[in-house]
């Protein structure tokens, strides 16, 4: 097996460094032939996963957070490479719908090397891949404001992002779109919407509760128009994923899902921020192979 490990210096306020010496020090007396390349700005991810899956079959480890996941999975998408997940940034939300572990990162690290691959779902948005969840209203707002504060000493990303939360209550902005699935076609002015494969997403608000990586289906929740107080208690309940009690809440599964505006606004996928008036979200053609750390059971 070939292992290619793509690491992003920045993650984690640069503890994904970290990761370097104990890879070295794993393969140090071990006949396999292992790659570590770090990454040096935005989107280069993307170009080492793809230039290394052209040449041939590897196993390629995503060492950073979740916005370092989604530049590799956009790299090595619809190849025959299997993904491995080293969670060294200050989000790392994906993993907890794949498998259930507390220990430390010399310790996943370790049993990833080692662990077994299995076949989950990803999705498509336009032109760009995700694996976890893609949303857009206040939340994508919040991430806008979360990535600033993450920037920030002592700042963890759970902690960014409630801060993230406060800063977008008090711009409260309204979002009106045009949505439509195989099933209906209406416009709505929503606070937010979630589309996605995994459950959880901003340092562990489960937004979509009953999401199955394997089920071939995507996952929505919609969240209509809201006064800001109510604001405050669905985030109460968004954090336990118990926001489905609330009367403007509605969670559906589709296999097909679009979003359209007059007026761009923003999108959060995987944790990384774009800008659009057009979203088109389907499942991949094919599953990806991911690998789940030795010890540890696939979560679906």
């Amino acid at each position: 097996m070939k292992h290619l490990f793509i690491v992003n210096p920045m993650a984690g306020k640069g503890h994904a460094q970290d990761v370097i010496p104990l890879i070295k020090e794993y393969f140090k007396d071990r006949n396999e032939e292992y790659i570590i390349e770090e990454t040096k700005g935005p989107g280069d991810a993307t170009l080492i996963a793809r230039r290394y899956v052209e040449k041939g079959n590897y196993r390629v480890y995503s060492v950073g957070g979740d916005g370092t996941l989604n530049e590799v999975l956009n790299g090595m998408a619809e190849s025959d490479s299997s993904l491995a997940i080293i969670p060294a940034g200050s989000g790392n939300d994906f993993i907890r719908s794949l498998y259930s572990s507390g220990k430390n990162l010399k310790d996943i690290l370790l049993e990833t090397i080692e662990g077994e691959e299995s076949q989950i779902d990803f999705a498509k948005v336009n032109d760009r891949y995700f694996i976890n969840i893609a949303s857009i209203g206040f939340d994508a707002k919040v991430v806008e404001s979360t990535l600033g504060f993450k920037k920030l000493p002592l700042i963890s990303g759970s902690l960014a992002y409630v801060f993230g939360i406060f800063q977008t209550l008090i711009k409260n902005s309204k979002f009106e779109v045009e949505i439509e699935t195989e099933d209906i076609k209406e416009k709505k002015s929503i606070v937010l919407i979630a589309v996605g494969n995994g459950r959880y997403y901003g340092g562990g608000f489960m937004a979509l509760p009953y999401a199955k990586l394997d089920d071939k289906l995507l996952d929505i929740c919609l969240v209509n128009q809201l006064k800001r107080w109510k604001i405050l208690m669905l985030l109460s309940k968004y954090k336990k994923g118990k926001h489905e009690s609330i009367k403007e809440v509605s969670l559906n599964k589709v296999k097909a899902f679009s979003i359209k505006s007059q007026q761009e606004f923003p999108v959060n996928i995987d944790g990384e921020l774009i800008w659009a008036k057009e979203l088109n979200f389907t499942l991949a053609e094919k599953n990806i192979c991911v690998v789940i750390p030795k010890g540890n059971t696939l979560r679906l």
